[in-house]
């Protein structure tokens, strides 16, 4: 069974580098990216890449922390925070691999905290 682990740190290490290589190694090649509900995914890895790349963060503006909701032999799904030092948010992600432990199809939802 695949653990999101490994998977989720070079997650992490591709949002810190924003290296195009980094960010390609994490997806097949024909992967599908749901970034919100009810809107067209990126499809390809050569799209999430270019995707990834317009819209990066730079690196050691946030922080992330994250558990496992669910994890199954092909999908994990992932509940996490990310806080950049104006605001914070609340990610859910599934995560559906291929036995090499590439991730085929990626859903990353996520919204903002109000923190009063």
């Amino acid at each position: 069974m695949i653990q999101p682990q490994d998977w989720i740190a070079g997650y992490l290490r591709a949002w810190e580098s924003n290296d195009p290589d980094e960010i390609a190694a994490l997806f097949t090649e024909d992967a599908v990216y749901y970034n919100e509900p009810y809107s067209m995914p990126v499809r390809g890895r050569d799209a999430i890449v270019s995707n990834w790349l317009a819209r990066q963060d730079r690196p050691g503006e946030t922080t992330f922390q994250w558990h496992p909701v669910c994890v199954t032999a092909e999908v994990s799904v992932i509940q996490g925070v990310t806080t950049y030092p104006d605001k914070t948010y609340s990610n859910l992600w599934v995560i559906r691999f291929v036995p090499d432990g590439r991730c085929r199809e990626f859903t990353e939802w996520w919204m903002e905290r109000d923190i009063r």
